[in-house]
């Protein structure tokens, strides 16, 4: 790719995934254009898979794919950041209109075993009706034997923590963390470059043809941490929520004008509340947008006040 003339962020067009348990709030709170009529669970919004890719909308780079960029644009648009055959981080918006399934996703030595990929992932929540939960861990220590027993006696909710959760709580879900999301919660999640969930129980439900959907307990099983007890939502340390190896989230107040990062690296912009500007992109509540590396000392510019947002990036 030749040198890249940008003025601005890159924005890419968001893909719907219809969902059982999805609803209809991407549209009421954020106002994304979701197909009629549809259940719509979750937005991809920065996504590079084989089935599914963000394709830019604005500038010179229109029409490209993320995965393209990731491999003919790397230093420019990325910067330094680890070698990887697909852009590794995925990032989406989830609805749960209805709680989804209680579910695990697999560790990295688990995952190879199984045919899957490893998935840990961070929640923030961006609102959330009263007495909205997660579930997260288990409430006390519990054998593997045990929790086998109760999934086959239909009481393996019983088991299972739950946290009451509010507006601008965050939470992170390290591969084998047993987790399920409630219903009422609106989110942005932020994770690995996957797509494997193993579902172990699923609330009895069933689809409009009368079908429950596929469990994956022996998978599950093989990956859940049964030393998980009583986990706890996130404590933010200033503005940095999480770090790890894999990404970073920060949480901005965007009072005034501000660079995206001092260090030539790129990150991703989640509008949370107000309306950002950089270059010639503007970003309203529930949009995101990646400031390529090469831009990264063009600052964010608050339009409205009380403007938030997250910066996510991948740590060097």
């Amino acid at each position: 790719m030749s040198k890249l003339n940008l003025s601005g962020p890159l924005v890419f067009e968001p893909i719907f995934m219809e969902r059982i348990w999805g609803g209809r709030r991407l549209e009421s709170e954020f106002g994304k254009k979701l197909p009629a009529q549809k259940r719509i669970g979750e937005s991809w919004e920065i996504v590079d898979r084989p089935e599914a890719q963000s394709v830019v909308v604005n500038g010179p780079l229109r029409g490209k794919t993320l995965h393209e960029l990731w491999i003919q644009g790397r230093s420019e648009i990325f910067g330094n950041v680890p070698d990887a055959s697909r852009f590794p981080l995925l990032v989406k918006l989830l609805d749960a209109h209805e709680k989804l399934s209680l579910q695990v996703h697999p560790p990295e030595k688990v995952a190879s075993k199984l045919g899957g990929e490893p998935k840990t992932e961070f929640w923030y929540v961006v609102a959330a009706d009263p007495g909205a939960e997660l579930y997260l861990g288990f409430r006390e220590s519990i054998t593997r034997d045990q929790f086998e027993k109760a999934l086959r006696d239909g009481t393996a909710a019983d088991y299972v923590h739950k946290i009451q959760v509010k507006t601008g709580d965050a939470v992170f879900l390290p591969a084998g963390r047993l987790h399920a999301l409630g219903a009422a919660n609106l989110l942005i999640e932020v994770q690995q470059n996957s797509d494997t969930t193993y579902r172990v129980f699923d609330w009895n439900r069933v689809d409009d043809k009368g079908k429950q959907r596929q469990l994956h307990i022996d998978q599950a099983l093989q990956c859940i941490d049964f030393d998980d007890v009583a986990p706890k939502l996130v404590e933010p340390r200033g503005e940095l929520l999480l770090r790890n190896d894999l990404f970073e989230v920060q949480k901005w107040n965007l009072a005034a004008p501000r660079k995206i990062s001092s260090k030539g690296q790129f990150a991703i912009v989640c509008c949370l509340s107000g309306a950002i500007r950089c270059g010639d992109a503007d970003l309203l509540p529930g949009g995101c947008f990646l400031v390529p590396a090469s831009l990264s000392d063009q600052p964010l510019q608050p339009q409205r006040e009380e403007t938030n947002l997250l910066r996510i990036s991948i740590p060097t």
